[in-house]
């Protein structure tokens, strides 16, 4: 199983940074990796049952050797980031996949998903003069929890889907038998994906003078219309700008960080790596982890593992957690209160927030932490058309995300971000939208294997309705 190449960088800092990203190498032969390895004590769930032993400890030796993903430096540079998003000073945007594939992973799909988190990024800082940390859920999310461990058509019974990282969507013993060997695949799948995003970043794809060509290639339509307004007075401010001598060197690039659910553990852990300048263990599979609401056990082994990485990592917190679930998971998982280290991702439902997340912000106020807040709007909307789609209602996210924003602002607290699935391309997928989907429009494009994302032109209209909302605060 041979090495890929070196992945690269995903990000382009301040001059001095790149010197500090690669002042260190990471070791995976300190004895130190070896705690990790407690998670497997611990209750473990979502985990798949790997068929051969052997074959699964040979692609975890494989991934020990192989080059990090990411490295401590930019890690560190996303913790302060973080950290701005939290205190206000900034907005974290965080938009991909559902379950990224294999099949998909291809240059015109990745090119087209930074595109649309560029697209809603330029929305969202010149209608709200707020700097974006821009994040997408890819490079990683090949994985994803299910509500069952197996499946049964036709009276034939076979292990569930759990993503390309496990084994593959056909309903046939030979696809739905855990592959671990596909781990692996899942690491070059994300070291290929890392290296365009790396070009598109900062080859000049990503340059604000470049906001009008972004919109091309996309259907018409009232989201991209009103996005054209927009570009051409980023535009006239750009000129404006060069006409006095601006120096544009800063528009050339932007940071971009990939995300990913920490859901297979086996990866994770042999993906984890020693800093050599600290002695800290950081998660070298991507930037930002995060723990899932299926998996937030306190005495689980998900929390216990994450708890031992450096890096910034998220929570979801559905509608049944309680004040006391936060504070618990804020003294395992952040115990020095160190601002950056932790997200809390909120995932109601339209028809709860306004009821339930109002304790949690002040419950966790009022002790005195410092979280990030981000909402996900998704997860908690989800229902089964008439149909047989798995889909959402555009209104509901819209209003979930507004019923965010209204309870941050009777805590007198910060919101800090928000977390979608959400694709470059027009698929139909999710209910609503200024395309006016129906149940009958989802039979058009309706791709995605696991959840509905919104499209687009979708995506570019939760932006206008967010910036206005940031505007305001």
């Amino acid at each position: 199983m041979p090495h890929s190449a070196y992945p690269g960088l995903v990000r382009h800092f301040s001059p001095d940074a790149p010197a500090r990203a690669h002042s260190f190498t990471l070791s995976s032969a300190d004895s130190g990796l070896e705690t990790l390895g407690a998670w497997r004590e611990y209750p473990r769930v979502q985990q798949p049952v790997w068929p051969e032993e052997a074959e699964r400890a040979q692609v975890f030796d494989d991934l020990r050797s192989a080059p990090p993903l990411v490295f401590a430096g930019e890690v560190d540079v996303l913790r302060d980031r973080v950290a701005a998003a939290a205190r206000g000073e900034a907005f974290l945007l965080a938009g991909g996949d559902c379950a990224e594939t294999f099949a998909e992973s291809t240059a015109d799909r990745i090119r087209n998903k930074i595109r649309t988190i560029l697209q809603m990024s330029a929305v969202l800082t010149y209608g709200a003069s707020v700097p974006v940390v821009k994040m997408g859920r890819m490079a990683g999310q090949f994985a994803k929890p299910r509500s069952s461990d197996e499946e049964t058509r036709d009276g034939l019974t076979l292990p569930t889907y759990r993503g390309d990282a496990v084994n593959d969507y056909a309903f046939t013993p030979e696809a739905r038998r855990p592959d671990p060997r596909r781990l692996w695949r899942m690491y070059t799948s994300s070291a290929t994906t890392l290296n365009l995003l790396r070009a598109f970043t900062g080859g000049g794809f990503a340059d604000l003078r470049e906001v009008h060509s972004w919109n091309q290639g996309f259907a018409s339509g009232p989201g991209y219309d009103r996005y054209e307004r927009l570009a051409a007075q980023i535009d006239k401010a750009i000129r404006f700008m060069a006409a006095i001598g601006a120096d544009f060197d800063a528009l050339k690039v932007v940071e971009f960080y990939a995300s990913h659910e920490a859901l297979l553990l086996d990866y994770e852990e042999a993906l984890a790596r020693i800093d050599s300048r600290t002695g800290e263990i950081y998660g070298c599979s991507g930037h930002f982890l995060w723990i899932g609401e299926r998996t937030r056990d306190l005495d689980g082994a998900h929390v216990d593992f994450m708890a031992r990485l450096r890096n910034p990592i998220g929570v979801k917190l559905g509608p049944t957690a309680t004040v006391d679930d936060a504070l618990r998971l804020i003294d395992k998982l952040d115990p020095e209160r160190e601002p950056g280290r932790l997200t809390f991702i909120t995932r109601m439902g339209a028809g709860k927030i306004r009821d339930r997340l109002p304790a949690l912000v002040e419950g966790v106020r009022d002790a005195g932490a410092q979280v990030a807040w981000v909402t996900d709007p998704m997860h908690g909307n989800t229902i089964t058309s008439s149909n047989g789609y798995k889909t959402r209602r555009f209104e509901d996210i819209m209003d979930e995300v507004v019923g965010f924003f209204e309870v941050h602002q009777a805590a007198g607290t910060v919101p800090a971000g928000l977390h979608m699935e959400l694709t470059g391309d027009d698929v139909t997928e999710v209910l609503g939208g200024t395309g006016e989907i129906d149940e009958a429009g989802l039979e058009r494009r309706y791709e995605t294997l696991v959840d509905p994302r919104l499209n687009h032109q979708q995506s570019l209209e939760l932006a206008f309705l967010v910036s206005e909302m940031l505007a305001r605060r």
